[in-house]
């Protein structure tokens, strides 16, 4: 029988969403109009609440089109002019970056909610008000309970719609393929770790920052941390074959992706080599990792 080469074998090339979507009573989503190859169609960004007021939940990238679109989603699926306030999954700037269009707009007063990561809020451009694990942000008729889930940023919450049974994901799982973890500040043993509390909450349904809503959402989770440890097994079986450096591991392993992404791959990599070499089962010598 064949190896699987992955799990998740879906991507965001070629994946189109909507402006702007009614998801549900409580929760619309408008469109961050920042497509890439890692962002799908753009970053979601969430308008929650029942009433007039609904808070926002991320805020795009501060795409020039971004503000009227917001208006236009705002009116006609709110019915409203108006925010509550701005609740941020974490510091990147297609999440972050565009709480300077929105609060001149919307309210110079709106509070920025998100857990501090010092340094990186700067983008905002606007004070931050803390929140942590397990702490409640209310809007009209939705609860959203904070989730503290690192390895893809150190700062990353998600958002556990109690209504719903929901999460709002931020970048721990996407709508469609999988996430970065970033050489600089990922953490893949975080980042599993961060998986599984997820799939402890027992959701129905997971809103992500890009790609659309994913209704079998323990599905996904699973499937997302099965992805995980057979790359992990693929990059120990590349390196029984020798000590080897990242470029040949990912032309190893991601034979069915455009090679306009192998950085990215090469990204993935060295994350499992290092959460590989804090476990003791790698080492790295002249930029070649071998089995330990």
């Amino acid at each position: 029988m064949e190896k699987p080469i992955r799990v998740v074998k879906d991507s965001m090339i070629g994946v189109k969403l909507p402006d702007y979507s009614r998801h549900s009573p409580i929760v619309a989503s408008v469109l961050g109009k920042n497509p890439g190859p890692f962002t799908g169609p753009g970053t979601n960004t969430y308008l929650v609440g029942r009433g007039r007021r609904p808070l926002i939940l991320d805020t795009g990238a501060g795409v020039s089109v971004y503000p009227d679109l917001l208006a236009r989603g705002l009116e006609e699926m709110c019915d409203s002019r108006q925010l509550d306030k701005i609740v941020v999954t974490h510091a990147h700037g297609d999440h972050l970056g565009g709480v300077r269009q929105i609060r001149p707009r919307f309210g110079a007063d709106l509070k920025i909610l998100k857990m501090p990561w010092p340094g990186h809020d700067e983008i905002a451009g606007a004070p931050i008000t803390a929140i942590h694990d397990g702490e409640l942000v209310s809007a009209d008729g939705a609860d959203l309970r904070a989730v503290f889930t690192p390895g893809h940023a150190p700062d990353h919450l998600c958002y556990y719609l109690e209504q719903e049974r929901a999460i709002f994901t931020g970048d721990v799982i996407l709508g469609a393929g999988t996430t970065v973890i970033p050489d600089d500040s990922g953490d893949l043993g975080q980042y599993m770790a961060s998986l599984r509390r997820l799939l402890e909450l027992d959701p129905d349904l997971i809103y992500p920052a890009h790609g659309p809503v994913i209704r079998n959402a323990r599905e996904k989770i699973r499937e997302y941390i099965a992805h995980r440890q057979l790359r992990e097994q693929q990059v120990l079986e590349a390196l029984r074959q020798g000590p080897q450096q990242i470029v040949a591991i990912v032309r190893q392993i991601y034979i069915d992706v455009p090679e306009f992404l192998h950085q990215a791959a090469g990204s993935s990599v060295r994350s499992h080599l290092r959460k590989l070499q804090k476990e003791g089962a790698v080492v790295e010598e002249d930029n070649y990792w071998r089995l330990n």
